[in-house]
């Protein structure tokens, strides 16, 4: 089972937009150094949405090549198309994929029916691993504990990443799953209260510039140690808060940019980070030491 911290990976860019390889090859060495217990390629964090099919392939490729074997690579390959999430899903395995995280389909608005048959049409579709990515507060819709139990039962759907933040929703879904579904956090600011109740680990923005923090805060949450694993997420907690203060990635793409592991570039819509928010995210990374 894969678990820990599982870095959702930026996805470094020039100046101009274009994808910029070598960085990306630093920075998968980067997070293995620091005790990154899986790389997560080409989700939101990543900038899924304005990369092309050609760019996605070669991200997640090239995650693959770079790691190898050294940690497990989770390639993003959901879509609002049951037919691309196939398409990509089928990809990623034939280039060497360990798993695959599928977000929930973004913006047609699918009922839990909808939701149900295109995850199970993809996990039949394609023999990998799979994680469902629920994140209401991005793609307008909602996969309920209910449909959420029902997916659990494919043997290809194999856990959760949830990023509503709530415990109690949670909590239930940990009580009613599976022993073998892990419930993955989404939402890094409840990430400690989730693993402490039976979590798996977070698939995490703040591991992207504090990873040997999170590495250590969630092994030591996953075995129980309250105490220091909240030492951990307290130095951890302003980064939860304030790598949100713009829309993500753009927080988390400039203070990488400040601690001089990637190039500023970020592809529209998305822009740099504004100016009055610069010294809030100095501010919140001092408690971790990283600026």
């Amino acid at each position: 089972m894969l678990q820990g911290s599982l870095v959702a990976i930026v996805t470094p860019m020039f100046e101009d937009g274009r994808l910029d390889i070598p960085s990306l090859n630093a920075l998968i060495d980067f997070h293995i150094d620091q005790g990154t217990d899986g790389i997560v390629i080409v989700g939101t964090t990543g900038e899924s949405p304005t990369v092309d099919f050609d760019e996605h392939c070669l991200l997640i490729k090239t995650a693959v090549s770079q790691v190898n074997g050294r940690v497990p690579v989770i390639a993003g390959t959901g879509a609002n198309s049951t037919k691309e999430a196939i398409i990509l899903t089928q990809k990623a395995k034939d280039l060497g994929a360990d798993a695959c995280l599928l977000v929930a389909p973004y913006y047609n608005k699918p009922t839990q029916e909808g939701l149900y048959q295109h995850f199970k049409a993809v996990a039949d579709a394609v023999n990998i691993p799979q994680i469902l990515y629920n994140v209401p507060g991005r793609t307008g819709c909602d996969i309920t504990n209910d449909t959420t139990l029902r997916l659990a039962a494919h043997p290809n759907i194999v856990g959760i990443k949830d990023a509503t933040g709530g415990i109690e929703r949670g909590t239930d879904l940990l009580l009613r799953a599976p022993s073998d579904f892990a419930v993955y956090s989404g939402d890094d600011a409840t990430a400690l209260s989730l693993m402490l109740l039976g979590g798996k680990g977070a698939i995490s923005v703040t591991a992207n510039v504090a990873p040997k923090l999170m590495h250590e805060m969630c092994a030591l949450a996953m075995a129980g140690n309250v105490v220091a694993a909240r030492e951990i997420n307290a130095k951890l907690f302003a980064l939860h808060q304030k790598l949100f203060v713009e829309a993500n990635p753009i927080p988390v793409k400039w203070v990488l940019a400040e601690m001089g592991l990637i190039k500023t570039g970020i592809r529209l819509p998305m822009v740099n980070l504004s100016a009055q928010y610069h010294d809030v995210l100095r501010s919140a990374c001092a408690p971790a030491q990283i600026l």
